[in-house]
């Protein structure tokens, strides 16, 4: 009794034929890609290795200790080497000779 009016109003009025079921689409999208997100990330955080995962809290490196580690070296005398581009000869680019390398080697 009541289902024949609810199809004649579905077939008369577009916004319920077309943007009703769209926008149950866009709402029923987001919770299943939030459901299917969320199972990534749970997949993700169960894969580290439990050595590995010791191994990492038992290195205990900081900022400041890094810092202690290079704060004496000297960065005036350092001089810019451009590497090889995969067609150039590195020796030769380098300003070594190849022909030397070759003798001391052999």
């Amino acid at each position: 009794m009541f289902a024949p009016a609810v199809m004649r109003a579905f077939r008369k009025n577009k916004t319920l034929g077309y943007g009703v079921p769209m926008l149950l689409l866009i709402v029923g999208g987001s919770f299943g890609l939030r459901e299917f997100s969320q199972i990534r990330y749970d997949a993700v955080k169960s894969k580290m290795d439990p050595e590995l995962e010791k191994k990492l809290k038992e290195n205990k490196i900081s900022l400041e200790s890094e810092y202690e580690k290079i704060k004496d070296s000297k960065f005036d005398d350092w001089k810019n080497i451009r590497g090889p581009r995969p067609w150039e000869d590195p020796d030769l680019l380098q300003g070594r000779n190849p022909e030397s390398l070759k003798t001391k080697t052999t």
